[in-house]
Order: structure tokens, then C-alpha cells, then sequence
């Protein structure tokens, strides 16, 4: 007969089975949590009405069982088992719900959840996964420069504290780029770290670049896994710098002008399309078979016309990368004759040329006194209004301060010539004498008269105007006299003379005089007439006066008498 077994006995033996067995109908379960976060694991299972208590374990690798959490049913109690690493973390509710805070990546384990009865042990399995975000990836050690044709480490890719491990991802301009032989290599490791057990990703990148590249952005993207599936985080862009050899040069002329000009300074520069731009180079100039090592530029300065011709430049040891251009430099020369100052004599010709020589057509303008000229100056009998001072200016329209001038100063000389002129009065009492002049310099007038006569006012000069004046005097002689002009400049006196007759002046002052007289006796006559009547008229009054005091009733008298006074006044 076997012996018989106390229900405490079959109990710790029913424990020890389920720790090591776990009991057959219920399916796997897993909760996800994020690092960091309280892992939340409900017990999966109705509690029985005979509930004794509930525990929870998790199992080791090899299997073993570890107890950490116990809650009596009857006693309302809960007790932590001392497991170190979940000290002060673990929370058993009354549903035997147990929450794990903290959530570390050791938590990924398999948990069990136990009830307990008198005669029975009931279990769930929950296996917990732990997620870690990583950071965002960044692409460090980055080269410099990439050069075109070379395979060279662009830069490598991290992405740290991840869990699981996460892969890498290289992309240019948006496109992944695939591992291929020659022109791309890429090498990923991932590094645990043995406190934390989380993941650091790293991608290393060998790129072939083209200058397509040039201003094309890399960059790379880690994908991992979290509790809610797949993700993926993006990198910030990065351009490179692609160096690539000079395939061209060209040459330019700074600063950039429309025309050069003698005189004037201009540099060469030189220029590569290469990266980094070359920065030396060889300048050919016209005429030199040698070559001028020099920076990007060159600078002649004070050019001349013979400075005309094609300039070279070229890569310093390639002599076949050349560029050239051609200049022009442009001049202007301008020969007057004569010019200065020049004096000729009225009557004389004078030839005058203004030449121009220059590198294109030029325009030509002549001055007189700073009044244009519709055609340039012949002389071939000088007057004196041709003196004057003559410019003669050219220029070149597409060159900008490229002019010219010469200036001719031309003065007309001439001997004094005299005409002498009579005007005479209408009242013919005073006669007008004028001096006509023509001269150059300006001769002097002097006037002398023989004979008697008076001058009825000074002598009037005109204007001095193209060699030209004249000078008059105004007299009224009592006899014949004769006047002398005199006309007298550095290259002669001139002297001549006017005789003015004095008959005809006289014989209207006796005229005019006789004519006085008649008038003067004429008036004294009708003076007298006019005292006789007066005298007469005075005595008649007086004798009508007496009559009418003498008899005042008389009035037909009186009537007949006033009437008699009216006729004599009448």
C-alpha cells in the first residue's frame, strides 16, 4: 500500500514539476516595450475560486526558474523575492498584473505567471521584448574633397544606442547606393556595448566620384525595428567639394572694356575650369617666342599701338591647353599746319592742313572763336575778318577719352587805309567830315584843320570791328578850310585830306538874316496900328458918357447912342 501524501507535500511537488514543465493549451505571448518604459504583463489567466496564491518567475538561458514576485489570495499580502537586478522595480496587482519599470534590455526574457490551488498550478507565459530607438545617423570623418576618377572613403555613417541593431543605408541625391566593384565599396560593423547591451551601427563609404557630383548631397539612413514595427531615420545632406583637373582655359582682359587706348593699363588673367582653379600659368606676348610665368594675371601698363596683337596663355607643362586673344590698341594722332601763332599780311594766301592719322576712322571739327566751322579754312586772299584763332579737333566715337587738338592763332596785319566822306546838314550850317580806316593793328586817327573855322563838338569814334573804323568830326567853317586825317599804326603813317568850302553856308546866313529883319519890322508895324486903334476907341467912350448923364430920361437917346458905340467898336 503506498504511503500517503499531505497536501503540503503535493504541493511544493506540483511547483517544482511546473517550474520545469510548462503546461500544455496556452499559446505564446509577448509585450512590447520601449527602453525605458513599464513593462505591463497581465497574468493571462482566470483566478480560481480555491486560489491559494499567485508567483511569478522568469527563466534563465539554461532554463532554470527564478522567483520574484508572491501575493497571497487569503492574506492580501505581497512579497518581492531578492533578485538584485529587480530591486525597487517590480509592482504586483490584486489581477496578479506584474509591472516592470524601467524597462532594461536584460527584461528581455520569458516570464510565467502561476495560480496556484490546494490541488493544482496553473500557468502563462509571457516573453517581453525590449525596443530601442537609435539616433539619427550622421555621416562623420567626411572627406574633404573628393577627386574625379579616384576611389575614396567619403565618410562614415553612425548611429548609436540602438536595440536590436539597426541596418545602414547610403543614398546620392535620393537613389540608395548599391555596393560596386571599382566604384562603390561599403563596410558596416555594429559594436555592442556590454553595460547597456545596446547596439552602435556604422557604415564606412568608398565612392568613385564623376563631376556630376558636383553639388549632388549624400546622405545615409538607418532602418530598425520598434514596438510598433519597422522604421527608418534620415541623416542631415552633405555636399562635397570635387576637386577635377582643368580641362580649358581661357584668357580675358580686366577690366572689361569696349575699346583700349594708348596710355592706357590693362591686365590678362588667365583662367582654368579646373577645381582647384590652376594657379599658375604662361603668358605668350606678340612677337615674344618665350613664354612669361606669372600668376592668373598679367599687367602691362602705358600700352602702345605696337602693343596690337594676339596674347596667349596656357597651363604651366601644357603647352597644348592654350587660349588666346586678340587687342587692339586703338590711337589718334593730329598735325595742323601751320599751328600757333602765325601773322600775315591782308592779301596774302595761307594754305592750312589738319592731318589725322589713327587706328579707324575719326571724325574732324574745325573752331573759329569757339563757333563751329561747316567746313575746315582755306585762305587764299587773307582779310582782316579771317584772323581769329582756329582749333581743329578730332576724336574716335567708340573710344572713350580718346580726342585730340591743335590750334592755329592767325593775325591779318595791314598798312593804314584812308577814305574820307562829306555829309552836310539839311539847315546846311554845319557839315559832317568822316575819317574811314582800315588797318591792322588798330592805326590812330588824328585830325588837323587849316584855314578858320570852329568845331562844333569833339571827334566820334566807331566800333573797331575786322580791321575796320571810322572817326568823324562836325563843323561849320566861315571860310574854305581844308581837314587832314591822319592814320598811323606800327607799319605806317597814312595822311590825307579834305578841302570844305564855306560860299554855300554864307548865302543862306545872309538869306536867313534878311528874312529876321523883314519879320521884326512887320510885327512893330501891327503893334502901331494896334495903339491907334485903341486910342480912338478910348476918346469915343468918354463922349457917350457925357450925353447920357445929361438927359437920363432920354431913353430912345439913350437907345440910339449905344447903338452908335457898338458900330464903333464894331
Amino acid at each position: 500500500m503506498a504511503p500517503k501524501v499531505s497536501p503540503s507535500c503535493r504541493l511544493v511537488f506540483c511547483l517544482l514539476i511546473s517550474a520545469a514543465v510548462l503546461r500544455p493549451g496556452l499559446g505564446w505571448y509577448t509585450v512590447n516595450s520601449a527602453y525605458g518604459d513599464t513593462i505591463v504583463m497581465p497574468c493571462r489567466l482566470d483566478v480560481p475560486q480555491n486560489l491559494m496564491f499567485g508567483k511569478w518567475k522568469y527563466e534563465k538561458p539554461d532554463g532554470s526558474p527564478i522567483f520574484i514576485a508572491f501575493r497571497s489570495s487569503t492574506k492580501k499580502s505581497v512579497q518581492y523575492d531578492d533578485v538584485p537586478e529587480y530591486k525597487d522595480r517590480l509592482s504586483l496587482s490584486e489581477n496578479y498584473t506584474l509591472s516592470i519599470n524601467n524597462a532594461k534590455i536584460s527584461d528581455e526574457k520569458r516570464f510565467v505567471c502561476m495560480l496556484v490551488t490546494e490541488d493544482n498550478v496553473f500557468e502563462a507565459p509571457t516573453l517581453v521584448k525590449v525596443f530601442k530607438q537609435p539616433s539619427q545617423p550622421e555621416i562623420v570623418n567626411r572627406a574633404p574633397y573628393l577627386e574625379t576618377e579616384q576611389l575614396k572613403k567619403l565618410g562614415d555613417c553612425i548611429s548609436r544606442d540602438s536595440y536590436p541593431d539597426g541596418n545602414i543605408t547610403w543614398y546620392r541625391d535620393g537613389k540608395v547606393l548599391q555596393p560596386l566593384i571599382g566604384e562603390v565599396a561599403i563596410l558596416f560593423k555594429k559594436e555592442i556595448d556590454p553595460v547597456t547591451q545596446l547596439y552602435t551601427m556604422t557604415s564606412s563609404l568608398e565612392y568613385k566620384t564623376t563631376k556630376a557630383d558636383i553639388q549632388m548631397p549624400f546622405t545615409c539612413s538607418v532602418t530598425y525595428y520598434g514596438p510598433s514595427g519597422q522604421k527608418t531615420i534620415h541623416s542631415e545632406q552633405v555636399v562635397f567639394d570635387i576637386y577635377y583637373p582643368t580641362e580649358q582655359v581661357t584668357i580675358q582682359v580686366l577690366p572689361p572694356k569696349n575699346a583700349i587706348k594708348e596710355g592706357d593699363n590693362i591686365t590678362l588673367q588667365c583662367l582654368g575650369n579646373g577645381n582647384p582653379p590652376p594657379e599658375e600659368f604662361m603668358f605668350y606676348l606678340p612677337g615674344q617666342p618665350e613664354g612669361i610665368r606669372s600668376s592668373n594675371t598679367y599687367t602691362l601698363t602705358d600700352v602702345r599701338r605696337n602693343a596690337t596683337g594676339d596674347y596667349k596663355c596656357s597651363l604651366i607643362g601644357k603647352k597644348s591647353m592654350i587660349a588666346s586673344t586678340a587687342i587692339t590698341v586703338h590711337y589718334l594722332d593730329l598735325s595742323l599746319n601751320p599751328s600757333g601763332e602765325v601773322t600775315k599780311q591782308i592779301g596774302d594766301a595761307l594754305p592750312v592742313s589738319c592731318t589725322i592719322s589713327a587706328s579707324r576712322n575719326a571724325t574732324v571739327v574745325w573752331m573759329k572763336d569757339n563757333i563751329r566751322l561747316r567746313s575746315s579754312p582755306s585762305f587764299s586772299s587773307l582779310h582782316y575778318q579771317d584772323a581769329g584763332n582756329y582749333v581743329c579737333e578730332t576724336a574716335l566715337q567708340e573710344v572713350e577719352g580718346l580726342k585730340k587738338r591743335e590750334s592755329l592763332t592767325l593775325i591779318v596785319e595791314g598798312k593804314p587805309q584812308i577814305k574820307m566822306t562829306k555829309k552836310t546838314d539839311p539847315s546846311g550850317l554845319s557839315k559832317t567830315i568822316i575819317c574811314h580806316v582800315e588797318g591792322f593793328p588798330k592805326p590812330a586817327i588824328q585830325w588837323t584843320i587849316t584855314g578858320s573855322g570852329s568845331v562844333i563838338n569833339q571827334t566820334e569814334e566807331s566800333p573797331y570791328i575786322n580791321g575796320r573804323y571810322y572817326s568823324k568830326i562836325i563843323i561849320s567853317p566861315e571860310e574854305n578850310v581844308t581837314l587832314t586825317c591822319t592814320a598811323e599804326n606800327q607799319l605806317e603813317r597814312t595822311v590825307n585830306s579834305l578841302n570844305v568850302s564855306a560860299n554855300e553856308n554864307r548865302e543862306k546866313v545872309n538869306d536867313q538874316a534878311k528874312l529876321i529883319v523883314g519879320i521884326v519890322v512887320g510885327l512893330l508895324l501891327a503893334a502901331l496900328v494896334a495903339g491907334v486903334v485903341y486910342w480912338l476907341y478910348m476918346k469915343k467912350s468918354k463922349t457917350a458918357s457925357k450925353h447920357v448923364n445929361k438927359d437920363l430920361g432920354n431913353i430912345e437917346e439913350n437907345k440910339k447912342l449905344e447903338e452908335n458905340n457898338h458900330k464903333t467898336e464894331a
